[in-house]
């Protein structure tokens, strides 16, 4: 099919992925988790080792390239989306990967990032957000809590964070998804669904940087908070969640809302339904951008819908215009439109 990546019986394993290169993420970097998760998904792909490019900006996540056996570019800053697209339309047979970070492709790369969401290329984004410049040792970053003490907020910053999710939904992504470094199962499950999907994948990793924002995510991650605060969704299942599973997610009017099972009659029927394969985004956006302590993070797949991503649409306006226009070769065009002679 035409725009689409060909897949064959390959026996390939995590190893054949495995890089011959010093990793030099810190120790405990959450980093690493996410490494070894891509590493199990590219050999259950079906697809030739050849045929896989890891793309990246810059930024610690962006080092992915060199600990991966593959093709790959580090690029420059905030351009991976621009490079990945090249890379994308230039042999649509490929399984690109685009690796960023939170300030790699929401602030300088911000432009690139919502664009290559709303042309729908088939290419995987995994983002790390660690919610801080960790590489350049720890300015706050567009997705940095409000009010939190950086190196260049030394009295709290004082802008408003994006939600990665919204930003993305917004923007006419067809495939946003959330997950933690500390679920690598989850992790390997959620990468497998990003790189069936046709279009273009986004899968947030909220991952820690132990040396410059530590536990930032700690109360979804923590085991004695967790459970309260982060939502499993499941496609089709009403959304329950809780250390003891009595509390859910309804839609209230026009808001989400949090009820606890039992209390004023509230059974499972009341519960909002996950569904990620609605078109519409109200829902799917509401979802994204529950944060506790009010609500809990959703983890998951929140948003997937079809789509016809760019590269077909662009092989076959370039297989129509082969067939209608005129113009068949060099000497055609030179001697269109107005011409003249000079005496």
């Amino acid at each position: 099919m035409e725009g689409q990546i060909k897949t064959q019986p390959v026996q390939l394993t995590k190893d054949d992925f495995v890089s011959d290169q010093m990793v030099k993420w810190c120790p405990g970097c959450g980093d690493h988790a996410i490494l070894h998760s891509v590493e199990k998904v590219f050999p259950e792909l079906g697809i030739p080792k050849e045929n896989f490019v890891v793309v990246s900006g810059i930024g610690c996540s962006s080092r992915f390239p060199y600990y991966m056996n593959t093709y790959g570019i580090h690029g420059i800053h905030g351009r991976a989306a621009a490079i990945a697209s090249g890379v994308k339309i230039s042999n649509p047979e490929l399984s690109v990967w685009m690796i960023t970070g939170d300030g790699d492709c929401m602030a300088i790369g911000g432009n690139h990032f919502i664009h290559v969401l709303r042309r729908n290329l088939d290419i995987n984004i995994l983002l790390f957000n660690n919610k801080i410049y960790g590489l350049t040792k720890g300015q706050y970053s567009p997705t940095t809590p409000m009010g939190s003490v950086t190196k260049t907020s030394p009295q709290g910053t004082i802008e408003h964070p994006f939600n990665p999710g919204e930003l993305v939904i917004g923007a006419q992504g067809t495939f946003f998804a959330r997950v933690l470094d500390t679920n690598p199962k989850m992790m390997t499950d959620i990468f497998m669904d990003a790189a069936r999907h046709k279009g273009t994948s986004l899968v947030e990793v909220l991952q820690n940087c132990v040396i410059f924002n530590n536990k930032v995510h700690d109360l979804i991650t923590n085991k004695a908070t967790k459970d309260d605060n982060t939502i499993i969704l499941e496609e089709g299942k009403p959304m329950i969640f809780g250390k003891d599973n009595d509390k859910g997610i309804r839609l209230n009017g026009l808001a989400l809302e949090v009820v606890r099972l039992g209390e004023n009659g509230i059974t499972e029927k009341d519960l909002l339904v996950h569904d990620p394969d609605h078109s519409d985004t109200g829902i799917q956006m509401m979802i994204a951008g529950m944060t506790p302590p009010a609500f809990p993070m959703a983890l998951g797949v929140i948003r997937r819908v079809k789509q016809v991503t760019y590269e077909v649409l662009l092989e076959n306006q370039i297989a129509h215009a082969r067939e209608t226009s005129p113009i068949k070769n060099m000497d055609d065009l030179l001697r269109s439109g107005n011409t003249w002679s000079v005496e």
